[in-house]
């Protein structure tokens, strides 16, 4: 009897070291503890069992923890700066809720929440370097450790290729995330009818949602990218403005001045997100032999016309600059020299025509100098590229610019007037082989056709080209091109599709 008890005792003990082990080590699955070696006695094998149910009641009451890793973003970022935390250590979190932001050198994004549970740790400070693959939170689920083992992954604007689920219809694989196959489901969605746009064929959330609109006959805003989702603080004016494009000059305000309080001491500090990117960016840009042409551009009729527009403009939600005429006048004028609107490679050996004009506009804001570009500038009227700027505004102003709205560009204009610049000396952004700055409009004295001194609206341009492809004479026409455009916008009326 005696040695019984000695027996009964020394798997109990092994039960509860096993069990301090697997909460020590933070283990996702319970293995049974019939794994250990037979017993012998009857006494022993009912007194492992009531321990394993005994064990098993209290991890599934507390839910395992999972740590929750930073996935590849894509476009070979390995690192990103958090910049904001919306969570704390204690705060129960739901599925697609927001957890920080962090912000890369293409752009800012927002994680969202994998499970339903606690928040136990934080990785990372605020400012601090978060590595793709590393842990960021770590998250006391609510699920049993079952669904756990699905994947523990989180939402970001790129997922890893192994990191998706796949599943198998009519004799191909469909490629989705669980957030994804979860909306699907739970608006009766079938993934096999579903066209996938991201890369390899993916589905991505806002194929699920484009699809429901054709479904439903909604009418969706443009949306940011794939999985981004504005923060909690900001969701309703985020939410407002995406239903409604077009954003008054009251929602529209200018970044804050960035200022430095000088103690007396040097302060040093690391490069990190945009300004990252720009050093990148101009490393490669003064490999390319830049060619240089400036002009001046008689704005008077475009003036008058702008003034008949735009109350019309506003009176739809709409706040109508100059600059969706100049970024039109290029689109016409690129049908006429394509040569501008291609890209070359890193050895400059092939050049690739592009379809799509996809015009940049360099963007001053908060967070450093951004390049957002209006896709598909051929196929949009004037209207509708001055309510893709006013999106594109609001959002940088907000500090919530995509990398779908920051990548593709395919030529770029930078308003240096808006600022009150004249003439520039605009840098090329690789691979582009093009770009123009645009100058403050100024009322000067000119003659006019008769010899007489009339009042002008007079802008400069500064354009710059990739003299390896680009030469002068082709530069000048375009520019010629696009002049005649502006000083006489009713000719733009016959190129207008």
């Amino acid at each position: 009897m005696a040695a019984v008890t000695r027996g009964s005792f020394s798997v109990f003990r092994r039960l509860v070291s096993q069990q301090y082990r697997r909460r020590c080590f933070r283990l996702q699955t319970f293995r049974s503890v019939r794994t250990l070696q037979p017993l012998s006695s009857t006494s022993d094998r009912k007194l492992q069992m009531f321990s394993s149910r005994t064990l098993h009641t209290t991890i599934m009451s507390r839910g395992p923890i999972v740590q929750f890793k930073l996935s590849d973003i894509g476009e070979g970022i390995m690192e990103v700066t958090v910049k904001e935390w919306y969570v704390k250590e204690g705060d129960k979190v739901s599925q697609f809720d927001s957890i920080c932001e962090v912000q890369s050198d293409k752009a800012s994004v927002t994680i969202t929440s994998r499970y339903d549970g606690v928040i136990k740790k934080l990785y990372y400070d605020v400012d601090a370097t978060a590595l793709v693959g590393k842990p960021l939170v770590d998250i006391e689920t609510e699920s049993s450790s079952e669904l756990i083992q699905e994947e523990d992954v989180v939402e970001t604007p790129a997922m890893a290729r192994e990191e998706h689920t796949h599943q198998e219809i009519k004799g191909h694989k469909t490629q989705a995330t669980p957030a994804v196959r979860r909306l699907a489901m739970e608006n009766n969605i079938k993934l096999s009818e579903v066209v996938g746009t991201g890369k390899d064929g993916r589905i991505l959330k806002e194929d699920i949602l484009n699809f429901l609109a054709k479904q439903t006959g909604a009418i969706l805003p443009p949306t940011l990218f794939q999985e981004i989702q504005p923060p909690p603080p900001a969701a309703p004016a985020a939410a407002a403005a995406a239903a409604r494009p077009a954003a008054t000059p009251a929602t529209l305000k200018p970044p804050p001045i960035a200022k430095r309080v000088f103690t007396g001491k040097d302060v040093t500090e690391p490069l990190k997100g945009f300004h990252k990117a720009m050093v990148k960016t101009m490393s490669a840009a003064l490999k390319i032999p830049h060619f240089g042409y400036c002009d001046e551009v008689d704005l008077s009729r475009l003036v008058s016309l702008r003034s008949e527009l735009k109350s019309l403009s506003e009176s739809r939600g709409v706040r109508l600059s100059y600059m969706p005429f100049f970024i039109k006048a290029a689109s016409l004028g690129l049908l006429h020299f394509p040569i501008l609107n291609a890209s070359v490679d890193e050895g400059c050996q092939n050049i690739t025509y592009k379809a799509s004009h996809n015009i940049g506009l360099a963007m001053d804001t908060s967070q450093g100098l951004l390049v957002p570009n209006v896709k598909n500038v051929q196929l949009l009227s004037v209207f509708e590229i001055a309510q893709e700027l006013n999106r594109l505004q609001t959002l940088g102003t907000a500090g919530q610019l995509g990398a779908a709205d920051l990548s593709g560009g395919t030529f770029t204009l930078s308003n240096i007037g808006s600022i009150g610049g004249t003439y520039a000396k605009p840098v090329i952004l690789p691979p582009e082989v093009a770009i123009g700055a645009i100058g403050k409009v100024q009322i000067l004295p000119r003659f006019d056709a008769a010899g007489q001194v009339v009042r002008a609206h007079i802008m400069q341009v500064s354009w710059s080209a990739d003299h390896r492809i680009i030469d002068g004479a082709t530069m000048c026409r375009f520019s010629n091109l696009w002049k005649e455009y502006l000083e006489n916008p009713a000719s733009m009326v016959l190129d207008l599709k």
